[in-house]
């Protein structure tokens, strides 16, 4: 009896979105400016309502500033890749996107809608918040550091917060990893 009063409560555990799925799903978004949204979200960790916040601004070498995040700092660096850092440069000039201005117009609510579209594309129920996701799994299963995944890429404070994120390995995918560490 003690034991159900005092257990704790399990967590939920979401549908992590393979790498293969997450390339169709950016690939087949013609749009550029939705294309540079999920990718920031599924590239660089980042939530929607921080790539929604962007100015051109907070674009500096490779890394991007996030001007009051969700963590109450006064900012954090999101690092992107190369190739996304010079194409959402390349939609700011062509664009004529001043330095103070935002560089998606675009309402919560509609940049929601414009992901789940994308997802329906390739037939699935997909929420920005999963893009976020995927970009921690895809990195800790690519053999990144749970520090970096947590410090870097999602800016957790704290390891715990991260391990959440990560989805359940499944009995293929741990006999591939015990296979390359013993094999």
């Amino acid at each position: 009896m003690i034991k159900k009063v005092f257990k704790r409560p399990q967590t939920n555990q979401w549908q992590i979105i393979d790498k293969d799925t997450v390339d169709e799903i950016i690939f087949r978004c013609l749009n550029i400016r939705d294309r540079l949204i999920l990718e920031l979200m599924a590239r660089g960790g980042m939530r929607i309502g921080e790539v929604l916040k962007l100015r051109p601004q907070d674009i500096q070498d490779r890394k991007l500033i996030i001007q009051n995040p969700k963590s109450g700092r006064p900012d954090e660096v999101v690092y992107i890749p190369r190739k996304l850092f010079e194409r959402l440069r390349q939609y700011v000039r062509e664009n004529n996107i001043h330095s103070f201005d935002s560089i998606f117009s675009l309402s919560y609510v509609s940049a929601w809608s414009m992901v789940k579209r994308a997802g329906e594309l390739v037939g699935i129920k997909l929420r920005p918040h999963d893009l976020r996701r995927h970009a921690a799994t895809y990195a800790s299963r690519s053999g990144t550091p749970i520090e970096i995944v947590s410090k870097v890429i999602l800016r957790h404070s704290d390891l715990s917060t991260t391990q959440r994120y990560l989805g359940k390995v499944n009995d293929s995918e741990a006999i591939r990893w015990i296979e390359s560490l013993h094999g």
